[in-house]
């Protein structure tokens, strides 16, 4: 068969739809924000080795004028979009319009609010099956394989079926995603990818699937990460030592990679005995030092044990969420730490030389002014401590994507706002959430932390590379694009 997978040039004034890999949706104006959506680069990479002939156009990430073209002499039987809220109503006028275009294609949308929803596409849309669960890279390709007639149909796919809306049950979790192939990278155009964070070459992986937490069976609860809770129950799965390592000395062998990011929820660094094993492999295959890795974290595993691990590793940059300066805030949403542990974690890992990127949320419905401006303190004493170039934050407007915990608790608080009843709205530029405080004025302050003279001439002392000049360059571009979004 001949399948696309595709990202359809959709656009706000000139903004760019933050989509493909994102937990969290915006169209902004910084053009540094280019991150590799890994499970649909899996799902083609799949679909290849099957034998199927795959079309990946991603005309978000990357200038395609002939966009139209290309799809429509491409001639599909399959093609598969990764949708999420802000954006669904959008790609179910496209999928209208293109069904007339290709009118013997099958269209199907994955993501992470139609796994919360599926029915509402079928019912909005003419798409034809809509995918649910984390796993959709495998479950993807096991419905293509059923359809050829070389396989069962899989759990977790809505279709119509004359007329009615039916369902193969709940999308199954693979607890071995070692059996999966490396991503083909030079198929999904690895490097249109990138952010203005990170050091060229670089290339994303995923370590696992899920946030997960030391010793414990169930993860991360964030009551406002949509992806934990539609897709991965709640869970993690790591792919072992060995496997990682092997696909990172196949991206520094062969495509010269230099960073890695590993964009897991929580990355690997949550399991001390993973960062045991990685380093023996990494040792084993004599990689020390021809990569650096990058990785999300919590703020709970910047142990002492841990930090030294990573240190040996290679890790540089870690992805911290501190998300409010309030221990309050903190245990309203799921985090499971305080704002005295965050700060002596990340501070430690400061300690040890690790570049530190916060994200911080504002718009809290019970928050007040003094609530949000200690998130200012925090964010502002923990960018000073010890700034190394690199060192940087995200600030956005929180938002309770429907079917999150967080979404049903503003139901049930009456916290929505008007803005609540159009999915376009969820896009960090409306507040979904009643909030008392002016969230826009405070992202830019928060954002604007950069611009401060003391955090400039620290970093600038601390920049020990043309690797970091070209960071400093992106990054300002990615900065002014990021406060012109508020």
């Amino acid at each position: 068969m001949k399948i696309a997978i595709i990202y359809p040039p959709i656009f706000r004034n000139n903004k760019i739809p933050l989509l493909g890999q994102n937990r969290q949706f915006k169209f902004t104006n910084s053009k540094q924000i280019k991150i590799f959506p890994l499970i649909p680069a899996s799902l083609a990479t799949i679909l290849k080795k099957n034998g199927h002939s795959v079309l990946w156009l991603d005309a978000i990430n990357k200038n395609i004028f002939d966009f139209d073209k290309k799809l429509i002499d491409f001639n599909p039987d399959f093609i598969f979009i990764e949708t999420k809220a802000p954006i669904i109503k959008k790609h179910w006028l496209w999928i209208d319009e293109y069904k007339k275009l290709l009118q013997n294609c099958k269209f199907v949308l994955f993501g992470d609010h139609v796994s919360f929803f599926p029915e509402e596409s079928l019912k909005s849309s003419s798409v034809d099956f809509v995918i649910t669960g984390g796993d959709y890279d495998i479950t993807c390709a096991q419905l293509i394989e059923h359809l050829s007639g070389r396989g069962n149909m899989p759990s977790g796919i809505f279709f119509k079926e004359n007329g009615t809306i039916k369902n193969t049950g709940t999308a199954l979790l693979y607890d071995n995603i070692d059996i999966l192939p490396f991503i083909d990278r030079d198929l999904t155009d690895w490097k249109t990818y990138g952010e203005a964070y990170l050091y060229r070459p670089c290339a994303y992986i995923l370590t696992g699937r899920g946030c997960g937490r030391e010793g414990k069976e169930i993860g991360g609860i964030c009551t406002f990460c949509i992806w934990q809770h539609a897709y991965w129950q709640k869970k993690a799965r790591l792919r072992s030592p060995y496997n990682v390592a092997e696909e990172i000395e196949m991206l520094v062998e062969k495509y010269k990679v230099f960073e890695i990011f590993d964009d897991n929820e929580s990355g690997a660094i949550w399991s001390c005995d993973w960062l045991t094993e990685f380093l023996i492999e990494i040792e084993k295959r004599k990689l020390k030092d021809k990569f650096v890795i990058s990785s999300n974290a919590r703020a709970e595993d910047l142990t002492e044990e841990k930090c030294m691990l990573m240190k040996r590793i290679g890790y540089r940059l870690l992805k911290v969420g501190l998300e409010s300066g309030n221990t309050e805030t903190l245990k309203r949403i799921g985090k499971l730490e305080t704002i005295v542990q965050i700060k002596e974690n990340i501070k430690r890992a400061k300690n040890y030389g690790f570049k530190i990127l916060m994200t911080i949320m504002v718009g809290y419905p019970w928050e007040k002014e003094d609530d949000v401006k200690k998130t200012y303190d925090v964010a502002k004493e923990l960018m000073f401590y010890k700034t190394h170039f690199g060192d940087s934050l995200q600030a956005s407007i929180v938002m309770p994507y429907p079917g999150t915990p967080l979404y049903k608790d503003a139901q049930k608080n009456n916290w929505l706002t008007e803005y609540a009843f159009d999915y376009e709205n969820f896009d960090m530029e409306h507040n979904i959430l009643k909030s008392d405080i002016d969230t826009a004025y405070w992202c830019r302050k928060i954002w604007n932390i950069h611009t401060h003279p003391l955090f400039l001439i620290k970093s600038l002392f601390s920049i020990k590379s043309l690797r970091d000049i070209d960071i400093a360059l992106r990054g300002i571009k990615s900065l002014l694009g990021h406060i012109k979004d508020y």
